[in-house]
C-alpha cells in the first residue's frame, strides 16, 4: 500500500534551488555597463582539443569599473581567448596587449539595455520551465503513488504541496528578473 508515501520535497526544493543558482549565474554574464569578471564566465575557449572556461587558460581581473583584462597563460591561446570573447556576444571588443586581453566596458545605449532586458527574460523563462520540469517530475511521482493505493486526501495534500513549492519558486524568479532589469535600464 502507498498510505506510507513521503514525496521527497527535499530534492525537488535542491533541483529548484539549482535552477534558481544557474539563474543567478546567467544574470551575473549579463553586462549592465560595470566591469566584472563574472561576465566572462559563460565565454569558452577551444583549447587544447576541448572547450574550456576562460577562466582556466588565463586570469581574469577588473582593474577599473569600466575594464576587464584577462591575462592569458599560454600565448599560443591568446588569438583563441579573443575570438571567443568576440563571438561570445557580450558586445565587447578585446584589445591586445602581448598576452594581457583588454576589454573596455562600453556605455550601453538604450536600445542595448532593451536587448540585455528581453535576454534576461528569456533566462528567466529557462528557469521558470526548468521549475516547472521538476513540479511535473513530483506530480507523476505522486500519480504513480496513486496509482499504488495512495489514497485521494493524501494526493490532494501532497499535490497542494508540490504546487506550493512551485509557486514560491516562480515568485523568486520573477522578483530576480525585475531586480536585474532595473539594474540593466539604470543609466
Amino acid at each position: 500500500m502507498a498510505d506510507d508515501f513521503i514525496l521527497d520535497t527535499d530534492d525537488l526544493t535542491r533541483r529548484m534551488d539549482g535552477a534558481m543558482a544557474n539563474l543567478r549565474t546567467e544574470f551575473a554574464s549579463l553586462r549592465t555597463g560595470r566591469a566584472s569578471a563574472s561576465m566572462l564566465e559563460p565565454v569558452m575557449v577551444d583549447a587544447y582539443g576541448s572547450m574550456t572556461p576562460i577562466n582556466q587558460v588565463g586570469t581574469v581581473n577588473v582593474p577599473e569599473p569600466r575594464m576587464v583584462t584577462v591575462n592569458v597563460w599560454d600565448k599560443g591561446l591568446v588569438g583563441k581567448v579573443e575570438k571567443a570573447i568576440r563571438e561570445s556576444g557580450l558586445g565587447i571588443n578585446p584589445q591586445l596587449n602581448g598576452t594581457i586581453i583588454m576589454l573596455p566596458i562600453p556605455e550601453l545605449n538604450e536600445e542595448r539595455r532593451r536587448e540585455l532586458g528581453k535576454v534576461a527574460g528569456q533566462y528567466a523563462e529557462h528557469a521558470r520551465v526548468s521549475v516547472r520540469n521538476v513540479r511535473r517530475d513530483g506530480m507523476d511521482q505522486i500519480k504513480k503513488a496513486k496509482s499504488d493505493g495512495l489514497s485521494e486526501d493524501d494526493q490532494k495534500f501532497w499535490e497542494a504541496e508540490v504546487q506550493e513549492l512551485t509557486d514560491s519558486y516562480i515568485k523568486k524568479i520573477d522578483a530576480a528578473l525585475e531586480t536585474k532589469q532595473e539594474e540593466i535600464m539604470q543609466v
